[in-house]
């Protein structure tokens, strides 16, 4: 059914990307079928060091004077699930799902960002209907752990100056600006002492958050849930002499978490008193997070563990940074009417080998922010006796709207829907702020069909904006 919506050519290569394993780091299955896409179609390809991928494609007759237009989108996926959930993302095709006008994934993530882009620049290669000049689909590799793809990128790679950037997320919009980010580690090595007095063991589970995009979603106010089971602990340890086995939380560094999970020893007295705390954190989260987040919810699971626990030291310190931690808005843009600036989100908390990790990112529009936030997370840490590690930072996208290419974008969507495209930056990551500094004299633009929920197994794709995507992008071609 998916390969029966129109576009065609754009579903079906949408499809069949969907049924190619393709997490970040692994995605050699679908570099192969673009290979072989080049192959077939009898286009010019390239890889270069870090495995992007440049097919080529000429121009029309007549219009090998145009100039030369870059497709550029990435080829890997954010991977989550829901926990009932049984999937191999090394290995397990996704199972797409029609639900009204939306495509789905049954449970898991389903790569619209950007496996949507990744078609677009497939059918436009295999599409002979367009009028264009030259055409260069740049397709990069492990964007959702680092951009790491758009970093590896030399200087002579694409020859193209006009980037039409196919990554973004919202139907009648185009972005002309994104933020810059980094990621910040915490870490420390505890020691771990023998449990005492533990008659009961529970795994704690606080789960039912929508999770989401660390950078689109930063400003809804949504839960995190390492942060929301920290509080809940945080508040019983007062009342409840349990010890912690372990503490973990949330995955990707550009997802905001959505599950975590606790196992804690009590005694057998204190289970009414657990039972109580757990009802009433479910009253209150779901009152504080009402119309955002009110699917909260805790749960309690008696399970066998064998194995050390923190010692109170470590297990306070750890309740009290989790706790206290900076997460979400941190400024709101001067520049840009309704825009965040800089943000700040706790992605992930692991425990393993004795040592805990909690990974944070950090984005902003302003260099000088990304640094002074990172700072504060790790000013935490150092009060916490954790020691850090942290990146270079990727940069921003400046805004420039006096763009040529901005201005044909506007043309063709007024000539097309016979209205005017907004005009945006965006608080995420794009690879046009990498790709810019290493082509200064790029004109660029980003722009999409409506994605929502995505980095989250509630991602999905509105039905009828990929085909308006597909009617701009072709829309482009022929104006430039």
């Amino acid at each position: 059914m998916i390969k029966d919506l129109n576009p065609k050519l754009l579903w079906k290569h949408f499809y069949n990307i969907s049924q190619i394993p393709h997490p970040s780091k692994k995605e050699e299955k679908l570099i192969k079928y673009l290979v072989d896409f080049a192959i077939e179609q009898k286009l010019e390809y390239k890889l270069d060091e870090v495995r992007n991928v440049l097919i080529k494609k000429s121009a029309t007759n007549g219009k090998e004077n145009s100039p030369t237009t870059v497709l550029q989108s990435h080829i890997d996926m954010v991977c989550e699930k829901n926990e009932d959930v049984e999937h191999d993302f090394d290995n397990d095709p996704l199972k797409l799902i029609i639900e009204d006008e939306w495509v789905t994934a049954d449970g898991t993530t389903l790569g619209a960002d950007d496996g949507i882009g990744v078609a677009a620049s497939l059918a436009v290669l295999e599409e002979n209907t367009i009028e264009h000049g030259n055409i260069e689909c740049l397709f990069t590799v492990d964007e959702e752990t680092g951009l790491n793809g758009a970093n590896g990128l030399k200087k002579d790679f694409v020859s193209g100056n006009l980037l039409l950037n196919l990554d973004s997320e919202e139907e009648g919009a185009v972005y002309i600006g994104c933020a810059g980010g980094k990621s910040t580690l915490l870490h420390k090595k505890i020691v771990p002492i023998k449990p005492t007095d533990v008659e009961i063991i529970y795994n704690i589970k606080l789960s039912g958050l929508q999770g989401g995009h660390s950078g689109l979603v930063i400003n809804k106010g949504l839960g995190n849930a390492v942060i929301l089971l920290a509080r809940f602990l945080w508040n019983i340890n007062a009342k409840i002499d349990f010890s912690l086995f372990s503490f973990d939380g949330g995955d990707k560094h550009n997802a905001i978490p959505r599950e975590a999970n606790a196992i804690i020893g009590i005694k057998q007295h204190d289970e009414p008193l657990l039972d109580t705390e757990i009802k009433k954190y479910i009253e209150i989260y779901r009152h504080e997070f009402r119309k955002i987040d009110e699917n909260v919810d805790i749960s309690k699971k008696k399970v066998e563990h064998e194995g050390n626990v923190f010692n109170e030291s470590d297990k306070g310190t750890l309740l009290n940074l989790l706790y206290s931690f900076p997460a979400g808005v941190f400024a709101m843009s001067k520049d840009i009417h309704g825009m965040v600036e800089t943000s700040t989100n706790l992605a992930s908390v692991t425990y393993a080998e004795d040592t805990i990790k909690i990974l944070t990112s950090q984005r902003s529009s302003v260099a000088s922010s990304i640094k002074d936030i990172s700072d504060k997370i790790i000013s935490f840490g150092i009060l916490a006796g954790y020691e850090y590690e942290t990146d270079d930072p990727y940069p921003s996208w400046t805004p420039n709207p006096d763009s040529k290419l901005l201005k044909k974008v506007q043309n063709v969507y007024k000539k097309t829907f016979s209205g005017d495209i907004s005009v945006k930056a965006v608080h995420a990551g794009l690879e046009c702020g990498i790709i810019g500094d290493k082509y200064p004299d790029m004109d660029m633009v980003s722009f999409g069909p409506t994605v929502e929920g995505a980095h989250s197994p509630d991602e999905r794709l509105k039905i009828s904006s990929v085909e308006n995507f597909w009617l701009l992008l072709k829309g482009i071609l022929e104006e430039i």
